[in-house]
């Protein structure tokens, strides 16, 4: 079904109350194993139509934020989403309790009993009102963000579009275009601060309800962490600080050397070569014709795939004003469709981020065969490995993309892949430091960014933008506030993606076969047993991010970027 004939049904509070009642009385009267399976499968069905429903309005909201019809709409999913979580867990509670839990186990797995029984522990009816609160604090910001209205250069644009202009060759165009981009976020920081700590301190509120000592314990149950933990995760961000803000360092002294620049800032190394960064050669149209070609050639089931895509309308590319910032896939189980959302904008970041979330919807794609839903897709950070390591499977067609530009774009991706890193953790660490010391100030949690930026990102200027040298940079990146301590999977993953890109510079099919059994695995298993089982390091190990960074950076180190 193409996606704009996918109708828009806001789900009825009673109706799935009721629905949800008669599943959970059927469930607490099965009288053997089968009726039982039965009842399961029969909710498992319901969950994918109200999924579905909820999905597409919110894909709709995104899309055009200023949308009153769709904005009413994803107001009252808000409204009544934790108190349809509440008949959930009802059900959800009769089937861990069920006599028949072990015979159910065999057929559906452990993981989907475990996941249940963490599931108890971050959810309880009395939270209901904060988490609409939250909902709505994470609306409240989504149209800050989205609804700027920005003029340069004779035409009005959106955070988005104003984007490209930021890492323009042309140095007079970066500085005029970040004054207003930063303009805008200075106008609107205090309202953000605001937003921001009504919501830590909501969140923090709800962990301390349900019996946790802070947020960050509640967050990682939320995120579906059951196999690692907060120790893991900084061990984990000492590597990066030891091994890779060293290289990046290195990184960040090149690229100021060709740019000819003694004293870079900050929107200098959004600029990776003097004659400018590599561009697509066409729009997004062009963009996806080219990526058309590119997965069937790539492999029968990539072809396939791409082409579902296409034919069913089901990708949202273009910025344009109103439209949600950023990128994203979701997926409509209902329709077995995956959804690509995107903000082209003319520069090789298009590029990128279709190929990412390919990455994601390919594995939703192929997903779509298990019957459990909980599988289908794994954890955050593991679906970030299928995304970021898509990007590298494209390396050898950027040709058709970039045309003569394609080594260029090679080489500044593989370096950015490397730089994200610190910044990465960056991130986790302050998200960290914040649910830690939730009464801090907006000011103070600033200052903690830019202690943080001296730690992870030294080479980082921002004294041509005062507003930044505050501290302020942080309050434009939306994972902090709609997802948090999600940001630390980017890097995971990408420690994972560097892991593909070693082996295929191998052996290109015997990594695309372990590429293609990872996705299919989809989420039958927790992040660490996941990547046991698909073969690849773990991350929290000491010695494996210097394992896949190391001969990453010799190939960048071998490479004339001085002809590039």
């Amino acid at each position: 079904m193409k996606f704009e004939d996918m109708k828009k049904r806001v789900p009825s509070l009673e109706k799935t109350k009721k629905k949800l009642e008669e599943l959970t009385t059927k469930l607490n009267e099965a009288g053997s194993k089968e009726e039982a399976i039965k009842v399961v499968r029969s909710y498992f069905k319901f969950s994918d139509s109200l999924d579905t429903d909820v999905t597409v309005i919110s894909i709709r909201n995104t899309i055009n934020t200023k949308d009153k019809v769709y904005e009413k709409a994803m107001n009252k999913i808000n409204e009544i989403l934790p108190v349809i979580q509440g008949y959930d867990q009802a059900f959800r509670k009769v089937l861990v309790n069920s006599k028949f839990r072990k015979d159910l186990e065999e057929i559906f797995g452990t993981l989907y009993f475990k996941m249940i029984d963490a599931s108890f522990k971050v959810y309880d009816e009395k939270i209901i009102p904060l988490m609409v609160e939250e909902n709505n604090l994470d609306l409240e910001y989504s149209k800050i963000m989205s609804g700027a209205e920005i003029e340069f250069k004779g035409e009005t644009y959106s955070l988005t579009q104003l984007g490209k202009f930021l890492s323009d060759k042309d140095k007079d165009v970066r500085e005029e275009a970040a004054k207003l981009y930063y303009g805008y976020l200075e106008e609107n920081d205090q309202k953000i601060g605001e937003i921001y700590d009504k919501m830590v301190h909501l969140r923090d509120k709800m962990a301390k309800e349900l019996g946790f000592k802070n947020f960050v314990e509640m967050a990682y149950l939320r995120l579906g962490r059951l196999d690692y933990n907060e120790e893991d995760v900084a061990k984990y961000r000492d590597q990066i600080y030891k091994v890779v803000v060293p290289m990046v360092k290195k990184i960040r002294r090149k690229q100021a050397a060709r740019l000819g620049i003694s004293k870079p800032n900050f929107l200098d190394y959004n600029v990776m070569f003097k004659s400018g960064n590599a561009k697509p050669l066409g729009n997004s149209e062009f963009l996806v014709q080219r990526a058309k070609e590119m997965y069937e050639d790539m492999s029968k089931e990539s072809g396939e795939f791409f082409n579902y895509m296409i034919d069913n309308h089901l990708m949202d590319l273009d910025a344009k004003p109103g439209k949600r910032g950023g990128g994203y896939m979701t997926y409509m189980p209902k329709y077995k469709a995956p959804f690509i959302f995107s903000n082209s904008n003319g520069t090789s970041q298009d590029v990128d981020t279709l190929t990412h979330e390919v990455g994601h919807a390919f594995q939703g794609y192929l997903g779509s065969k298990i019957k459990v839903p909980a599988y289908r897709m794994p954890t955050l950070e593991a679906c970030e490995i299928d995304s970021m390591s898509m990007e590298f499977f494209a390396y050898p067609y950027m040709e058709s993309f970039f045309g003569s530009d394609a080594e260029k774009y090679k080489y500044a991706h593989l370096s950015e892949a490397i730089a994200f890193l610190p910044y990465g953790v960056e991130v986790d660490e302050f998200q960290h430091w914040v649910y830690h010391n939730v009464d801090a100030t907006h000011e103070e949690r600033c200052a903690k960014w830019m202690e943080l930026e001296k730690k992870y990102r030294p080479w980082m200027n921002y004294k041509n933008v005062p507003f930044l040298n505050k501290g302020k940079i942080w309050i434009r990146q939306s994972h902090i506030f709609s997802s948090p301590f999600y940001y630390i999977d980017y890097t995971l993953a990408q420690v994972l993606a560097f892991e593909f890109k070693c082996e295929m510079d191998k052996n290109r099919e015997k990594a695309w076969k372990k590429y293609i059994k990872l996705l299919k695995m989809g989420g039958k298993y927790p992040f660490v047993e996941l990547i046991t089982k698909a073969h690849l390091k773990n991350p929290f190990v000491d010695g494996t991010v210097k394992k896949y960074t190391k001969p990453l950076m010799k190939i960048l180190d071998s490479t004339d970027d001085t002809k590039l």
